[in-house]
């Protein structure tokens, strides 16, 4: 693809691919966007709800910035922040990790959230 449309070598970010190690959200594949494009391709589209939580974990992981204005775009409810913060305790349940992840939720207007209910 890179070759034939002229993209940097490295235009694809593979890196979210490490999400597969650890799961996916419960559903993921049940809430998946199906789009035809003509009469040969067919791609598959992670779901809002599914990208609420990958947008939470990055931000958590990486800060906001980028993460934080796709998330704010989504328009995630305090339940769907919450089931997105408990998902990505599955993915790091460290200590630095879960402050983080409350920084970044309290930034987002989630405040006192219990992420082990």
């Amino acid at each position: 693809m890179a070759r034939d449309f002229g993209l940097p070598e490295n235009w694809l970010n593979a890196a979210p691919a490490d999400l597969l190690d650890f799961g996916l959200p419960d559903g993921f594949v049940e809430r998946l966007e199906r789009h035809d494009y003509g009469g040969s391709l067919t791609v598959h589209f992670a779901s809002r709800f599914d990208q609420i939580h990958f947008k939470l974990y990055a931000m958590a992981d990486q800060g906001a910035g980028k993460h934080e204005a796709d998330l704010r775009a989504l328009s995630p409810t305090r339940a769907e922040l919450l089931a997105a913060a408990r998902w990505t305790r599955t993915h790091d349940p460290s200590e630095g990790f879960r402050e983080q992840l409350l920084a970044a939720l309290a930034y987002l207007g989630a405040e006192d959230v219990d992420l082990d209910a």
